[in-house]
């Protein structure tokens, strides 16, 4: 019987070892029962049951004897005996077997098994009368201790024991040496008495483990990241293989583009994204496979109830529905399915599919919550990865919108860019065309990420663009950068504490580069970026000698400064995000041995330098801009140097109608550009002073520039209606498109741009 009390007593009738069973049968606690004559317990025990007409039997079995192949009591039995109580009574709840040193079976001494049973047992072998999967192993490890005397502890093995429901169990097996002496790790084969080995079923105890130990590892390895797939990826990758055999996540489609998710049930059409698989080979579906889940299988159901469930595989009742997805299941051998749906506050976002394979056991109901709960943790990462993708798709587009789309075509300089992909990424740039044929080339960074640095780059790349239309010096330009930068800064610190902005303090570079295919010379002012590459034809390669003054945003600044140095035709400017320029101010830096081949088309030079600039985080959404310098064709511009006198309009008028013939620029154009070049000479010649130089140029506009050497700048008179004089810079603002004054060191220059009439 399973509570038949147990009592040990020795030669003289005294009480020395008391189980469990007895203390509730008699009564008495252990410490109360040891060192008491046995005759005087069972008095008690007779006086206890007295009137209940019960008859109580006792079951007397020697500790010594044939039992175990000992002749005469004596010290030997004492020592067995003491050994044997010390296993029987302090681990009285577990099965327990007494060894022969060859393993066999001498005694069983758990009472739940009945007689019969623990008659089979003796005499066997123990790694056979369990069930054990490896009984060779058990055999080892039990010998290890019969040889060594150091006690085996709680070793696990797996057995499929008859009779017992359930399939494969986890046993723990603790095995004890019993031998001669107290303690004494002796060797020799004469003193080893035996062994003793409990058996102790701990699978609810490891499945429970295993469970446990996966939801630790879904809440410590998933959600630690902003990207959907990785999120997929870290799931199966931490279930597979220590909870399941093989393990798919899907998602729906929408999801990955960052639409909201909508509520459920999914539809029966709406596709799902294969977004992470691992297990073993030939799944269904590779990864990134896109297809909606077919009706009529359990995948289909667990995404209409969205409630998880365990589905045994063997004769799968659903497998003519959708039987590529049965094949593959069966041939690599699973058995059973466990299935979560991911959902978040009632919507749907994909589902996760565990399976378990061969020998290990099957899922049992008890994995359902633990299923949900790591279903529920990813969901949650997902929905994150989600956000963070809507709004990095709102940026990168709106970003992309901010950015030149196609940039116009120079007329003495080639450009071309590289924009390596990135989140978020606050690196811009520019090229515009400036009045001259010259060519201006922009490019900065903003500290910020996502929507903010879009936004924040917009207001300075329209800053740029319209004080570059004012025709400034570099130096000039940026230090009006600066006091914008200060405004849009102040502006954020004025609005509520509550805006995340607020707390967002304003920082960005820009580099601002001017390039006059005339004198071939680039002029730079920086604004905290760094200075460009410079790749002369020979392609020898130089950081440019630039003072680089603080990041916009920086509350206190000096006087900007700008460099300039020659570009001689053929020669490379590569200007690049602050995250390059490690890769580029080195003599041995990536963009410098990139870029050594001046003699290369561009794009080729661009798509090297993304082959050879390294993967990183740090790079991503870094841009890199190429200016391939060019002579300006002498066919397309004429510059003469006019009498300073009163024959210089009429020298000009000449000499620019000769060449707009030539140009086939006659009519209302030839017109309107005589009239234009007129007036322009006749204030030179008014109010300037010699030199006085007239060049004009055709390009996508005709421009006409007068030169002299005062630095006095016209400005427009509304003269009246008797008036002789004052009408020359209003004629000329009605006639061109655009006007303005270019200041120099040694004067000024006076320009007008006319718009080319279509077929001119």
């Amino acid at each position: 019987m399973a509570d038949a009390p147990l009592m040990v007593v020795d030669s003289s009738g005294v009480v020395t070892g008391w189980s469990r069973a007895a203390e509730r049968r008699f009564g008495l606690p252990t410490a109360d029962a040891t060192g008491r004559p046995v005759a005087e317990v069972l008095a008690r025990d007779r006086r206890r049951q007295d009137g209940d007409g019960e008859a109580a039997a006792l079951l007397l079995e020697p500790l010594a004897g044939a039992a175990w192949g000992v002749r005469e009591a004596g010290e030997d039995d004492d020592a067995l005996g003491q050994a044997l109580l010390d296993v029987l009574f302090s681990q009285a709840r577990m099965r327990i077997h007494v060894l022969d040193p060859e393993q066999r079976v001498l005694r069983v001494s758990d009472p739940s098994e009945s007689g019969d049973l623990v008659g089979r047992m003796r005499g066997r072998v123990f790694g056979e009368v369990c069930g054990f999967e490896e009984p060779e192993r058990v055999h080892a490890y039990v010998h290890e201790v019969l040889t060594t005397g150091v006690p085996g502890i709680e070793q696990p093995f797996f057995a499929r024991p008859l009779g017992v429901p359930g399939g494969r169990r986890t046993l723990s097996v603790t095995a004890f040496r019993l031998q001669k002496g107290h303690g004494a790790r002796q060797s020799t084969q004469d003193t080893v008495l035996g062994v003793v080995v409990s058996v102790v079923d701990v699978t609810e105890r490891v499945r429970h483990r295993r469970r446990d130990a996966a939801l630790t590892a879904v809440r410590e390895r998933v959600g630690g990241t902003l990207d959907i797939e990785a999120t997929c990826r870290d799931l199966v990758d931490a279930l597979v293989p220590d909870y399941a055999d093989a393990g798919v996540v899907e998602v729906v489609d929408a999801i990955l583009r960052g639409e909201c998710p909508q509520p459920g049930p999914l539809g029966r059409d709406v596709p799902l994204r294969r977004a992470a698989y691992d297990g073993r080979p030939d799944p269904a579906r590779p990864v990134g496979d896109v297809s909606p889940v077919v009706h009529g299988t359990p995948y289909q159901r667990s995404l209409s109830d969205l409630r998880a469930r365990v589905v045994p595989l063997a004769n799968a009742s659903w497998a003519d529905a959708d039987p590529g997805r049965a094949r593959i299941i069966r041939e690599f051998g699973a058995h059973t399915l466990l299935l979560a749906p991911l959902t978040l506050r009632g919507a749907v976002l994909g589902l996760v599919s565990l399976y378990r394979c061969g020998d290990d056991e099957p899922f049992t109901e008890e994995d359902i919550p633990v299923a949900a709960a790591m279903a529920s943790r990813v969901a949650l990462g997902i929905d994150n990865a989600r956000r963070y993708a809507h709004e990095y798709t709102i940026a990168s587009t709106l970003r992309r919108r901010l950015l030149p789309q196609r940039p116009a075509a120079q007329p003495a300089v080639e450009t071309d860019q590289l924009l390596l992909p990135g989140r978020g990424s606050g690196s811009w740039f520019d090229t515009i065309s400036l009045p001259g044929a010259r060519t201006a080339l922009v490019i900065g960074d903003v500290t910020e990420r996502g929507i903010h640095a879009a936004t924040t780059m917009g207001q300075l790349r329209t800053v740029v663009q319209a004080l570059a239309d004012l025709d400034l010096e570099p130096d000039e330009l940026l230090a009006r950068l600066y006091d914008t930068a200060a405004r849009l800064a102040q502006e954020r610190a004025q609005l509520p504490s509550s805006d995340p902005l607020h707390r967002e303090p304003l920082s960005a570079t820009c580099a601002y580069a001017v390039y006059d295919p005339f004198t071939e010379t680039c002029t730079v002012a920086s604004a905290g970026h760094p200075a460009p590459l410079v790749v002369c034809p020979d392609g020898t390669a130089y950081v440019a000698g630039l003072p680089v003054g603080p990041p916009l945003g920086t509350v206190e600044r000096g006087p900007v400064a700008a460099a300039s140095f020659p570009l001689r035709e053929g020669s490379i400017l590569g200007l690049y995000s602050s995250a390059l320029e490690s890769h580029a101010e080195t003599s041995s830096g990536v963009l410098r041995r990139t870029l050594a081949h001046p003699d290369r088309p561009l794009r080729e030079l661009c798509d090297a330098a993304a082959y050879a600039l390294p993967d990183t985080p740090e790079l991503q959404g870094t841009v890199l801009l190429l200016a391939r310098t060019h002579p300006m064709p002498p066919e397309r511009y004429a510059v003469w140097e006019l009498p300073y006198d009163k024959t210089a309009p009429a020298t000009a008028r000449r000499l620019a109608s000769k060449r707009l013939a030539e140009w086939n620029l006659t009519g209302d154009t030839g017109e309107a550009t005589e009239l234009i070049v007129s007036e322009l000479v006749t204030n030179a010649v008014r109010y300037g002073r010699p030199p006085v130089k007239l060049r004009l140029i055709l390009d996508r506009a005709l421009t006409c520039e007068i030169r002299d050497a005062s630095t006095t700048g016209p400005h427009m008179k509304y003269a009246g209606a008797v008036d002789e004089g004052g009408r020359g810079l209003f004629i000329i603002s009605q006639l061109a498109t655009v006007w303005g004054t270019r200041y120099a060191s040694e004067g000024k220059t006076v320009w007008s741009e006319q718009t080319l009439p279509d077929g001119e």
